[in-house]
């Protein structure tokens, strides 16, 4: 997954393009794809849609230069919550531009939203094991 480095491309303010929209959708089709009782996980998750990481959120995730993500699990997995806990905030974020340069192809920009979302997705449920989610039916 290694990638050269790239600046912002987005401007605040700046009106979503046909482009981003058609994103947007792929990240809509990809969650509502997402089996039951899976899928309701998802209802206490904020998903979010960044052209790319952020320097904090490379540097939090021990990214070199050359590297960088196609998804991020923001929060406290379900499996570590205490009963005293307050609720914090939990997110997942899609980073659009590493995954639009790897997979320019629109089927497997759309495969790879998907596998993308529910990699995050096992995070909060605490799953970090790939075959548990292929046992689960939800890779």
């Amino acid at each position: 997954m290694s990638k050269r480095r790239r600046g912002s491309r987005t401007f605040a303010g700046r009106p979503r393009s046909a482009h981003h929209e058609r994103f947007d959708r792929l990240v809509d089709r990809a969650v509502a794809s997402i089996p039951m009782p899976f899928r309701a996980a998802l209802d206490d998750i904020a998903i979010v849609i960044a052209d790319e990481p952020t320097r904090e959120q490379r540097r939090e995730n021990g990214l070199r230069a050359d590297e960088t993500l196609y998804g991020l699990y923001e929060g406290v997995p379900l499996d570590e919550w205490g009963g005293d806990w307050m609720p914090v905030p939990t997110r997942i974020v899609v980073f659009r531009l590493p995954l639009e340069e790897d997979y320019p192809d629109p089927d497997d920009l759309a495969d790879e939203v998907r596998i993308t979302i529910l990699h995050e997705l096992a995070h909060h449920l605490g799953i970090d094991d790939e075959e548990r989610l292929a046992e689960l039916g939800i890779d």
